[in-house]
């Protein structure tokens, strides 16, 4: 298991990087991850000063245990290469940048990086949110080893699909086992898409326990009231923990009895439980730690 892979990432929220206020707030809230974006969220006008204001916040060590990553401008617009060189130099925990359709693109940011001066503990986080990258998942997510983290771009996706946001998210359903597939085949991190109807409690828990049982690592949000069911729904229950440490302790016990048949509570364990009784102790501690 890598840490890019174990590091908690349950609630990942989006915010503006050309709000102070937004950022200074951010600073006190809950969650694993902050997005301090670029892109949608800031105007044309106000590009080179949410720049300047991002990369300072992320330099600043103000933000505790939270990872911060910095989503550029894409690929294709006069604002990327300048992001891309001042995030890599400002040094945050990840870069994001949208619509990475390939493996040579990740490789382009990448040598970008390198070029810029990024450290070593820079990653690159790549959006999958078009059909040419959910087609190219896999290529994308082992193009490189610098990169730890696919995040779904699901607003971008249901556009260029021409499909419907729905209860269920039927249309995307297969789109969102295709990205999983290829992280998990390579190893990476993967985080679900934003849910829009920031007044919808309940649609959105149920989104979130569908992305959980999916198996994303975590969702990507857009407002506070967000970040308390994400954390709760995607870190391991206390049942599940209790599992986790039952499953461990009869494995262990049959192993030295030299028993070559272990149950928990009438189902049959094999190496395959064990190591996933491992990874949720791994990720609960981890949780608890930060």
């Amino acid at each position: 298991m890598t840490d890019a892979t174990l590091r908690p990432r349950r609630s990942v929220l989006y915010m503006p990087g050309a709000n102070e206020r937004a950022l200074e707030k951010a600073k006190a809230l809950d969650v694993d991850a902050l997005i301090l974006d670029l892109e949608d969220s800031v105007s044309p006008e106000s590009k080179t000063e949410a720049r300047e204001r991002v990369c300072a916040a992320a330099q600043s060590g103000a933000y505790g245990h939270r990872e911060l990553v910095i989503r550029t401008n894409g690929i294709d617009t006069q604002w990327h290469a300048a992001d891309l060189a001042a995030a890599a130099q400002a040094g945050p925990d990840g870069i994001l940048v949208p619509k990475v359709n390939s493996a040579h693109e990740v490789q382009q940011i990448e040598a970008a990086m390198v070029a810029a001066g990024a450290p070593d503990s820079t990653h690159i986080w790549a959006m999958i949110e078009t059909p040419i990258a959910i087609r190219k998942v896999h290529e994308i997510a082992a193009a490189s080893e610098r990169l730890a983290v696919l995040v779904m771009g699901t607003n971008d996706l249901v556009s260029e699909l021409r499909a419907s946001h729905v209860p269920g998210r039927t249309p995307l359903l297969a789109a969102l086992s295709q990205a999983l597939l290829g992280a998990r085949e390579a190893g990476k991190a993967i985080l679900d898409g934003v849910y829009n109807d920031v007044r919808d409690a309940e649609g959105f828990e149920a989104e979130c326990a569908q992305g959980r049982d999916f198996g994303f690592d975590g969702k990507t949000i857009i407002h506070p009231s967000q970040i308390d069911p994400t954390n709760r729904i995607f870190a391991p229950s206390p049942e599940a923990i209790e599992s986790a440490h039952a499953v461990i302790e009869a494995f262990r016990a049959a192993t030295s009895e030299g028993k070559g048949v272990v149950t928990v509570n009438g189902k049959m364990i094999e190496n395959l439980h064990v190591r996933d009784a491992e990874r949720i102790l791994a990720l609960a501690e981890t949780i608890q730690r930060d």
